[in-house]
């Protein structure tokens, strides 16, 4: 196995210097995805990358296209370097960075599975929020059939790279905040399996978020009406799968 990590920046200039910095340890070549950033953000990405030369790549995209055109970019180009997984992590630093090797280790048993990340929060999680994300994971069950996927939102993640290509061949995945729901699904009805593993999760270091409550939300259920239209022809494909 050969792996690597996938990081779509947009603004996130104070805490992408924190989350290169905690992932430095662990050895791993880095894909850095710049998603139409600021002149400020995109100069501090210039200067990891050129400090940091041996270990990362600077994808520039001039105009921003959301997180899953983004981590897309990031997947071609790791596809190019000839690397088999590629696990993705959000840049403002609210994934636990020392559940990576838990999610190597996983991958390693598991090669041709998708390793997700399971959210604990704790009691400071705002309701809303979380009341969002159970309704979401209720329609990702429902557009499965299955339990198997345990949460649809959480962006860190380790994916088999041969599946993600073969799923980026056959059809568009959602470009924004509808991504990481969209190709879940779409590579659990390719037959991928999925390993949930639980990892904390805390706010972003630098308190920015891009999710934009209405838009995103409306997004999104766009997504899993789109979803559940497609669920409906591969019904007795997916209840074979769920007997098996």
């Amino acid at each position: 196995m050969k792996t690597c990590v996938i990081i779509p920046v947009y603004n996130h200039e104070s805490a992408i210097v924190k989350v290169i910095e905690k992932l430095k340890p662990f050895n791993l070549p880095c894909i850095i995805v710049n998603d139409g950033s600021s002149i400020a953000c995109t100069t501090v990405l210039q200067q990891i990358a050129e400090q940091e030369s041996n270990w990362t790549v600077l994808i520039e995209r001039q105009v921003n296209g959301g997180k899953g055109a983004a981590v897309i970019d990031g997947f071609k180009k790791a596809l190019e370097l000839g690397f088999s997984h590629a696990i993705q992590i959000d840049a403002d630093g609210q994934h636990q960075f020392n559940d990576i090797p838990l999610f190597i280790e996983a991958s390693n048993q598991h090669p041709d599975r998708l390793i997700a990340g399971k959210p604990i929060f704790d009691a400071s999680v705002p309701k809303k929020r979380l009341y969002g994300r159970q309704f979401t994971n209720l329609w990702i069950w429902i557009n499965t059939l299955s339990f198997a996927i345990a949460d649809g939102m959480c962006g860190f993640r380790c994916y088999p790279l041969l599946a993600v290509e073969q799923l980026l061949s056959s059809g568009n995945l959602g470009q924004r905040m509808d991504f990481d729901i969209d190709i879940i699904v779409r590579l659990y009805w390719q037959g991928i399996d999925v390993v949930n593993l639980d990892t904390e999760v805390q706010y972003p270091m630098d308190g920015v978020s891009h999710f934009k409550m209405l838009q995103d939300n409306i997004l999104i259920s766009k997504k899993h009406a789109q979803l559940f239209l497609g669920m409906l022809w591969r019904i007795p494909q997916l209840l074979i799968r769920k007997r098996r």
